[in-house]
């Protein structure tokens, strides 16, 4: 019983183990969500919120009132009164806009984090889907080889070829599988790329269901250009920092009014004269030499320096998203050609290559170069594929927002 007992843990135990190594489906948006919630860089940038909050809470304090007692030789001996500070023209309310214009700038932050980590993310994605084209591919061409080996060991074997085309045709196998070990690791690194963004164990696999192939919209530029005005993240920090300024400015003029100091209390014991006697005083400080001028002139050259970075910024945002644009469409043009042109041109040669030289009417030579010249032209289609989703996520960098 214990031997059975001990099997069916073993088995229950492999079986655990094999279903957690099974790789998980993952959709790109799957992939971008689990990155949202799970990002640890992002994770960090939303406690920030917290020290906005607390801000704002540390500007709407009131001031405390000061409460003394006096005890003295002379008339009247003893005495007891508060001394409470009354703010005027509103100044807790422009510090607390203050404050809040200042989380907002916060806020600009972790959004401009989370779109930063959303292209790193796609392109993590389509880079792990990139290499593990690349390992198909080199697997494919080491079958390949295998095949044009046999074939080159079968002529030679016949007295139809010298054994050079079979040592040259070894050489090419240990070539491909070569490439194909390469592969395979380089595949192990951009999962690794991948679970670091997703926080997610090391070991994790996936099975990605998008392709290097995923279709993208299509976007004009003009649209895009206007998008970009609204949702580029360094043009609405420059309008929150204008928003912040203002406030500033509207502090500053706040201050420029005297603060109350209201007093009011009891002394005692005054023999000659009472022995309860109620005091109060009211006190202001008179704005006669500092009336805070160098803080509204600094807040007002502030604001005309920002209208002026954002003039610029704006043209700047323009050429960027330009230029991103015309990348993709270049892009884009380079895989329309790879896939409808030069692609199956090159297959069809290695085929005729292949057919020739089983045939006898070929040297081996013909046909490494038809393998080589296809491999190039296959790579070359796949990094453009990579490129034209790279392309796409640096153009959603640009414009500041989400394109799909």
């Amino acid at each position: 019983m214990r031997t059975c007992l001990v099997i069916l843990l073993v088995l229950a135990f492999e079986a655990g183990a094999a279903q957690a190594q099974q790789p998980v489906r993952l959709t790109l948006q799957g992939a971008l969500d689990l990155a949202g919630k799970q990002n640890l860089d992002l994770a960090a940038a939303h406690r920030r919120r917290a020290v906005a909050q607390a801000g704002i809470q540390v500007a709407g304090q009131r001031p405390n009132p000061t409460f003394n007692f006096t005890a003295l030789r002379d008339e009247p001996h003893e005495g007891f009164f508060v001394n409470q500070p009354i703010e005027t023209a509103g100044k807790r309310r422009r510090r607390m806009e203050v404050a809040q214009q200042e989380s907002g700038l916060t806020e600009i932050d972790i959004a401009a984090l989370a779109r930063l980590v959303r292209q790193r993310t796609r392109q993590a994605y389509y880079e792990l889907a990139f290499a593990r084209a690349e390992t198909a591919r080199l697997g494919e061409l080491v079958r390949l080889t295998e095949r044009l080996k046999q074939i080159a060991q079968d002529r030679f074997e016949a007295g139809a070829a010298p054994q050079l085309e079979v040592i040259q045709a070894d050489l090419q196998l240990a070539q491909a599988q070569a490439a194909f070990q390469v592969a395979r690791q380089r595949e192990k690194v951009s999962l690794s790329q991948l679970n670091a963004l997703l926080n997610e164990p090391a070991g994790t696999s996936w099975e990605l269901t998008g392709t290097l192939q995923d279709p993208l919209p299509d976007a004009g530029l003009q649209d895009l250009v206007e998008r970009a005005y609204t949702s580029n993240y360094e043009l609405q920090r420059l309008a929150q920092e204008e928003k912040l300024e203002e406030s500033r400015l509207h502090l500053a003029r706040a201050q420029r009014v005297p603060d109350l100091s209201l007093e009011f209390g009891t002394d005692f014991n005054a023999p000659q004269d009472f022995r309860v006697g109620p005091r109060s005083q009211i006190s202001l400080i008179v704005p006669l030499f500092y009336r805070h001028q160098g803080e509204i002139a600094q807040s007002l050259a502030s604001q005309q320096v920002l209208a002026a970075q954002i003039a610029a910024t704006r043209r700047a945002v323009a050429g960027e998203v330009e230029s991103a644009y015309f990348d993709w469409s270049a892009q884009k043009s380079q895989v329309e050609i790879y896939r409808d042109t030069l692609l199956p041109a090159a297959r069809r040669l290695e085929e005729m290559a292949a057919e020739s030289y089983q045939a006898g009417k070929a040297n081996i030579l013909a046909v490494i170069d038809a393998q080589r010249n296809v491999q190039e032209v296959e790579r070359t289609y796949q990094q453009s594929l990579l490129g034209f989703q790279t392309a796409f996520a640096n153009l959603e960098q640009a414009v500041g927002s989400s394109l799909d």
